[in-house]
């Protein structure tokens, strides 16, 4: 399969959203979500990780074949994009370019020096000596001050480059290596392709000069680049809305979508992007409707809900299975909840279990707020439930059997996500 068959097609510079699905049944609900917003953002139904598909066990064909039949049996007819997401390794990029993806994310994390941020200035310069080599375009920005729309001025000092050059050195190579072979693999099928860059999964915000940098160098080594997923300021933490001051976030974006604007242009993208509603009329906002959104674990959970919903009984399983496992599952995930800080299934009937584990939505002026910790034990630990040989086709069973309840959750819960990005553009 290449994108001729998929029927997927590259989105270019429109905003975009796209729409995770770890199971294969959502589809339908994310089509209608669609069509009550109006929103004008163009679709991605297509979208796993490699990280996710492992834990799942499923390929990239089944990934394509669920959302794009799905997709066609709803009635949808418009535009989508297919989105091979957190790639790291050619293999990656093969197996994900024959089943017609046509976005391909990667995602260079494992080369990034997460600690550089900390290190004194005796032990920066003697890190920075052992990329030396591999930074060679050091010189060629340091001293310089880079002028954005506002007062806002990158200034491209020693400390600056140095830190850019140490922290992610390594990871520019492998990410325009990566790129190049993403573009051989669709010329050579003939099937067009778009990049984006996710740089988002460090512990420190990205610099504006981190981005600058980042960015300037992938465009100059020839990637498509079409979005680039900085690490933003504030927490963004998996299955919540965005913890943070929002204002001093939309200074920020105002900053980032400027770089992108200058060196592009190309898409300011939001990783973890499920549930951080209150920040998405300032993301619409700040890169005037340029900018692609990414969510995965939320579609799980509202199959979870319609399971609350229509089996108790097994949804209290799940809750215990999922308070069994979150110690270990936890361990890739930027998140908070504790097992001391949530109540166990046992405790609450049955209106209290769904809103501890699953509610998203309280009554407050803007129509949105996070309430329980719940959802993100339940979110992390969606691999290990899954891949139960009880718990996974107990799941799918309820979800087949109340597939009408599953568009509906769905497309309330996502209609919100797309309003609320509408309301900036």
């Amino acid at each position: 399969m290449n994108e001729e068959t998929s029927g997927c097609v590259t989105l270019g510079l429109a905003p975009s959203f796209g729409f995770g699905d770890r199971i294969g049944l959502a589809t339908p609900g994310h089509v209608e979500a669609m069509r009550r917003s109006g929103s004008g953002i163009e679709a991605i139904f297509p979208q796993q990780s490699i990280r996710e598909m492992t834990r799942t066990k499923r390929t990239a064909t089944q990934v394509m074949h669920d959302a794009m039949d799905g997709a066609r049996n709803a009635g949808w007819s418009e535009k989508i994009g297919a989105d091979a997401d957190h790639l790291k390794t050619p293999d990656d990029v093969n197996i994900t370019a024959k089943a017609g993806f046509t976005f391909f994310t990667i995602d260079p994390s494992d080369a990034v020096d997460q600690r550089a941020d900390d290190y004194d200035e005796a032990t920066l310069r003697e890190k920075f000596e052992s990329v030396r080599e591999v930074a060679t375009w050091y010189d060629g920005y340091l001293g310089k001050n880079i002028s954005l729309p506002g007062e806002t001025v990158i200034d491209l000092n020693e400390q600056a480059c140095m830190r850019a050059a140490v922290k992610y050195g390594n990871a520019i190579r492998n990410a325009i290596e990566l790129g190049e072979h993403i573009r051989n693999v669709n010329e050579a099928a003939d099937s067009d392709y778009e990049i984006e860059l996710s740089v988002d999964e460090t512990d420190q915000p990205t610099t504006l000069a981190e981005h600058y940098i980042i960015a300037d160098q992938c465009l100059k080594g020839g990637m498509k680049l079409v979005s680039l997923a900085p690490r933003f300021i504030g927490e963004l933490e998996k299955g919540v809305d965005y913890k943070g001051d929002v204002d001093a976030l939309e200074a920020s974006l105002n900053d980032h979508a400027a770089i992108a604007e200058l060196l592009g242009p190309y898409k300011l993208s939001l990783h973890s992007g499920s549930d951080k509603i209150s920040m998405y009329p300032a993301l619409a906002r700040a890169t005037k409707g340029r900018f692609h959104v990414k969510t995965a674990g939320t579609s799980y959970l509202e199959a979870l809900r319609v399971v609350a919903r229509h089996d108790e009984a097994l949804f209290r399983k799940i809750v215990q299975f999922g308070r069994d496992h979150y110690e270990v599952d936890k361990a890739t995930y930027h998140v908070s909840a504790t097992l001391e800080n949530v109540p166990a299934g046992d405790e609450l009937d049955a209106t209290r279990l769904e809103q501890v584990y699953l509610e998203r939505w309280v009554d407050v002026p803007q129509g949105i707020g996070f309430t329980e910790p719940g959802r993100q034990i339940l979110h992390c630990t969606f691999g290990s439930t899954l891949t139960d040989a009880e718990l996974g086709p107990a799941i799918r069973s309820v979800l087949e059997a109340h597939p009408e309840t599953y568009t509906e959750v769905l497309a309330d819960h996502f209609s919100r996500h797309l309003d609320a990005l509408a309301q900036g553009m």
